[in-house]
């Protein structure tokens, strides 16, 4: 048994399609479960319109528009007649979208997001289901809202693994035990509540799903197919020369995906740790590379430096306002109050006087976040900042990376320098 993970680049049009089928056609002798996210940037346009919803703007349908041509497109490359049941089938998921604008708002933003957002995966996973069989691979489409129960943390659900198992047992197993059976293809990100609610796992969560079922199935491996040949040193984007890890430890990885590397979410490790399931990053462009290789084998660690940029970030000052030291029960109070928000941190740093916090942007809860902070304590912000984290650097390294940026806040530590600056 395998898990493959394919993100949303790898399905971002008709033509990427028919690279998942193509790669999957070289694992003929293989039972896979396929994991897929939704297509292109499809999350983003579903939170764009959601916002518009939640908000009352007038251009929900239009933007609704937008987002059925897109998926409408690629299956008319895909299929050559319209008449195909696919057609209907994602026809019949948008109308639901449109019967969930039509109704007036009846929980907070992160239900609703939930609600909305997590149907780009499933539409995903319909059209490569349907797709693979279009061109003789057989498949059955998993619904994985019928094997993930998490709680009712909406955004950022935490998995109820005892449920989950028994709900793999029930559902996912049996269809593998008949040799036969090679593929199966279900959504990532998402998972259902005790009540039947949509749920997600955190942005980028699909990473997540193939962990969980990987570890659920006591897979071989998982295998996240990306755009870059494996796990690199630092991001294209922002170098122009990188450097391939081929063999990383669990442990590395986890370090450089809770800096904010971007191949890897960061809950996707330990369910694989746990039961030493190695994790492969491949390219899909050039799936016949050997890409890098995530497991127990710390010695190959590289001491080569990791550049992981965050950008969108802003920095919050607290301190009291009669100047009296931070102590514990500040520290007590502000975290409550980031918890409360759903602010992750990413940086800390206090003084005797003030405390500091390097954070995402999100708005609209940055913004709640302040607004209670003030009401016991002076607040001051930046915004607009990068946070840079470097492993295993050096100073040279450091003194070209920061030449020509204001820093604000500097950490360092054996193996690992941070910096927010602008």
């Amino acid at each position: 048994m395998k898990v493959f993970k394919f993100g949303g680049a790898s399905v971002k049009d008709a033509a990427a399609v028919r690279n998942v089928a193509k790669i999957l056609e070289r694992y003929q002798e293989d039972q896979i479960i396929v994991v897929v996210s939704a297509m292109g940037k499809t999350t983003n346009a579903l939170e764009e319109l959601l916002d518009a919803y939640f908000h009352g703007k007038d251009n929900t349908l239009a933007l609704l528009e937008v987002v059925k041509r897109f998926h409408f497109d690629i299956l008319k490359e895909l299929f050559e007649d319209t008449r195909h049941p696919i057609f209907e089938a994602i026809h019949n998921t948008f109308v639901e979208i449109e019967w969930q604008l039509e109704e007036d708002q009846m929980r907070e933003y992160d239900f609703e997001y939930d609600q909305m957002v997590a149907v780009g995966e499933w539409i995903s996973a319909t059209v490569v289901s349907a797709y693979l069989k279009h061109v003789g691979l057989a498949n059955k489409l998993q619904d994985v809202r019928d094997l993930i129960r998490t709680d009712n943390t909406y955004r950022n659900a935490k998995v109820d693994w005892e449920v989950s198992a028994e709900n793999v047992n029930r559902y996912l197993k049996p269809y593998f035990q008949n040799e036969e059976n090679r593929l199966m293809v279900v959504q990532g990100f998402v998972g259902s509540t005790s009540e039947n609610f949509n749920s997600t796992l955190g942005r980028e969560g699909s990473d997540y799903t193939g962990g969980i079922l990987a570890n659920l199935t006591d897979a071989d491996s998982l295998t996240i197919w990306k755009d870059v040949p494996g796990m690199l040193n630092a991001d294209p984007k922002w170098f122009d020369e990188t450097v391939k890890l081929n063999n990383i430890s669990y442990h590395e990885a986890v370090e450089l995906a809770y800096y904010g590397a971007t191949v890897i979410h960061p809950k996707t490790i330990k369910p694989l740790q746990n039961k030493h399931i190695p994790l492969l990053v491949k390219s899909f462009l050039n799936p016949e590379e050997e890409g890098s290789v995530i497991n127990d084998n710390s010695a190959k660690d590289s001491l080569i430096p990791s550049y992981i940029f965050k950008t969108n970030q802003i920095l919050i000052s607290i301190s009291p306002r009669d100047y009296s030291f931070i102590a514990e029960e500040n520290l007590s109070q502000i975290f409550g109050c980031f918890a409360k928000h759903r602010v992750t941190v990413n940086l800390m740093q206090n003084s005797a006087i003030s405390f500091s916090i390097c954070a995402d942007n999100q708005k609209q809860k940055i913004d709640q976040l302040i607004e209670e902070l003030k009401a016991d304590y002076k607040v001051y912000y930046n915004d607009d900042l990068l946070l840079l984290t470097v492993r295993h650097y050096d100073e040279e390294t450091l003194s070209k990376l920061l030449k020509g940026k204001t820093v604000y806040v500097e950490q360092k530590s054996r193996q690992t320098a941070r910096f927010v600056v602008k």
